[in-house]
């Protein structure tokens, strides 16, 4: 079974998304840990490792992605863990999504995505690992 990890970093307080992405993981089959609200990097990293997850996805929509999403990423490296995907979802910039594939994410799911392509994306993920 395919664990997927559901982070809420910041002082974001819309969560509506990624409940509805957690559910949406569920009915597909996969098991889903939710953070639920005001994560850290550090939180997320190492709620990833503890639950030996298979992909992180991280739901951002506060504008702090270019932080978050770098800072995640580092953590994962320094934990010897940055086998674990990480892909995110929010109101990102088209020339940031360029930049945050650039440094690994492996893809940013934009307004208009459907759950199904996530879904699809995030199966097929998790086979190549």
């Amino acid at each position: 079974m395919i664990r997927v990890l559901v982070a809420k970093p910041g002082l974001d307080g819309h969560d509506r998304g990624a409940k509805i992405l957690a559910h949406a993981l569920r009915d597909a089959g996969m098991e889903v840990i939710y953070t639920g609200l005001h994560q850290t990097p550090e939180m997320i990293v190492n709620t990833a490792v503890q639950e030996d997850v298979d992909v992180i996805c991280i739901s951002i929509l506060s504008g702090a992605h270019n932080r978050v999403f770098p800072e995640i990423l580092r953590l994962l490296t320094e934990k010897k863990a940055q086998d674990i995907p990480v892909v995110g979802g929010g109101v990102i910039p088209d020339e940031d999504v360029v930049s945050l594939k650039k440094l690994g994410v492996k893809e940013i799911f934009t307004p208009g995505s459907s759950l199904a392509q996530i879904t699809d994306f995030i199966k097929q993920l998790a086979k190549e690992v």
